[in-house]
């Protein structure tokens, strides 16, 4: 089980995977929108979406865990 956290805070803009979906190393799990860019959320392994711990249009904090792959 792999917590997958935001390296930084912004505002939830869009989630792109579903609990249960199968992702690669690297896929875009989800958008935060900071200082008007689009910064990608990315996992670090493969695996399944396992939960997926925030709403878009939420303030995510720097270091929150946002998903959690297996």
């Amino acid at each position: 089980m792999t917590e997958v956290k935001a390296e930084l805070v912004g505002n939830l803009w869009k989630i792109v995977v579903e609990v249960g979906q199968a992702v690669e190393e690297d896929d875009t799990l989800m958008i935060l929108e900071s200082m008007k860019m689009e910064i990608p959320i990315t996992t670090p392994i493969s695996g399944t979406v396992k939960e997926i711990l925030v709403k878009e249009g939420e303030v995510v904090q720097e270091g929150r865990t946002v998903a959690i792959v297996e």
